[in-house]
């Protein structure tokens, strides 16, 4: 086997390899004589199998695997005698005419293909010693658990039927079937049967809850409320709807008791074993919030640290996943570019820069990593494997089989503890200040940040 380099470009690299015919003979030659002595054969006793009927019987078939045995020893070979590190698996490019592919079948024409390859990137690691980073903490204030405490006792307490004929005050809870039309038209999700709703809950689109103060059971009543402009379904966000609302039952909600009854309703001994673990439970949750935006912020450093060319198919293929999952949900909110005040060109272009920033901030990751030779353990990797399976409830001796059987899904379940353990590293080379800010602070998103993520 002979490879030889014809194109260097960039990160783009193509070897010409030849096979000599006379290799490939004396292969499949090897084949058949190793096959020959295990196949049956009528007519024939084992192992004495003319080789021409051999070669009639078996050959185009062992040739194939031998064809396929040669590119990948090949492969194999352009990678170690070069030292280079693939982005993405080679592509070979196999003589297509007929007449070609038979030739070489036979083993009466060398095997000629091409490989085209695509290198990962050098570049040196960049110190981060005096990169700066503010790290926003919460704490779980008194406040905070009283009222966390208040909405816990005001979902616990209990409800009563009102008396025939009686009107639903703020609190209550009524139950209704309603259908919702927009220019009179009923629009998808925009009616119910059998829902309750808590006046004064919120639950509801601004200014629905109020109108239903001082409604009867049988009622019917138009309902008119506005959709906020930033409503999730985009196609309804600011648009005014009218909703047929026929009153099913009234119920009057009993008090909101924050006492040791409450902590025992949540599996507590008492109250203060409620807040206890309320308190826990809202600091885990501050907590994660911190650290997603200080690794943005670390990200974003190093996005500035680092400028080198990226593997191209690696970047069309992080573009191609970002700019489906932004069209499929344009598509299904019913939304242009230009209800977005953008155009699709500019729009290409601000997520191939957003693929770009994940493409070089993975290979800058992946580099750090390995060089501080960060390891994933056994026993990390069957935690996340066990998390996982929770997520599927009664199917979890199918999803943990299906990750075990199937290496791929395995490594994808990796990746994410190792970004971790490399952000982990950084962090503690970076200088990392706190700083204490309220929870609406620490909870406040940057919409462009969160993309780029």
């Amino acid at each position: 086997m002979q490879a030889t380099q014809t194109n260097s470009e960039g990160l783009k690299r193509e070897f010409k390899v030849v096979v000599p015919a006379s290799e490939l003979e004396t292969r499949l030659v090897n084949e058949l004589n190793a096959l020959k002595d295990k196949v049956r054969i009528n007519g024939f006793r084992p192992g004495k199998v003319p080789m021409t009927h051999m070669r009639r019987t078996y050959g185009r078939q062992v040739m194939v695997d031998i064809v396929q045995n040669a590119v990948n020893e090949a492969n194999q070979q352009i990678v170690s005698e070069n030292n280079l590190r693939l982005a993405m698996e080679p592509k070979v490019n196999l003589p297509e005419a007929r007449e070609d592919v038979d030739a070489v079948i036979d083993a009466k024409a060398d095997l000629s293909y091409t490989v085209a390859l695509e290198i990962l990137p050098t570049f040196e690691i960049a110190d981060v010693s005096g990169v700066e980073l503010e790290r926003e903490v919460a704490e779980v204030t008194d406040a905070e658990l009283d009222d966390a405490l208040t909405r816990m006792a005001k979902q616990n307490r209990t409800f009563t039927a009102r008396a025939e004929g009686e009107a639903a005050g703020d609190g209550d809870r009524v139950t209704i079937n309603f259908v919702g039309k927009i220019d009179g038209e009923a629009f998808p999700g925009g009616s119910g049967d059998d829902v309750p709703v808590e006046i004064g809950s919120g639950s509801f689109i601004p200014g629905f809850e109020e109108q239903l103060v001082g409604v009867k059971a049988g009622d019917e009543k138009v309902v008119t409320a506005t959709f906020p402009e930033d409503y999730q379904a985009a196609h309804l966000a600011g648009k005014t709807a009218e909703f047929d609302v026929k009153v099913i039952s009234v119920e009057a909600g009993g008090e909101a008791l924050v006492n040791d009854e409450l902590g025992k309703s949540f599996g507590m001994d008492d109250l203060e074993a409620l807040r206890n673990a309320l308190r826990e439970r809202i600091g885990v949750d501050f907590q994660a919030q911190s650290r997603r935006k200080v690794k943005r912020k670390l990200l974003d450093a190093l996005d500035k640290l680092y400028s080198f060319e990226l593997p191209p198919t690696l970047v069309q293929q992080e573009f191609d996943g970002v700019w489906q999952g932004v069209t499929a949900e344009m598509a299904q909110a019913n939304r242009s570019f230009e209800d977005e005040g953008t155009t699709e060109d500019a729009a290409r272009e601000e997520y191939r820069g957003i693929a770009e920033r994940r493409v070089r901030l993975g290979l800058v990751l992946a580099e750090i990593g390995d060089k501080a030779e960060i390891k994933i353990t056994e026993d990390e990797l069957t935690r996340a494997l066990i998390d996982r399976a929770r997520q599927f409830p009664g199917q979890e001796k199918m999803v943990w089989d299906f990750y075990q059987k199937n290496p791929q899904a395995l490594a994808e379940l990796r990746a994410p503890i190792f970004e971790e353990k490399v952000v982990d590293h950084l962090l503690g080379q970076a200088k990392v200040v706190d700083k204490t800010v309220s929870k609406e602070e620490l909870f406040k998103e940057d919409e462009e940040d969160a993309d780029k993520a």
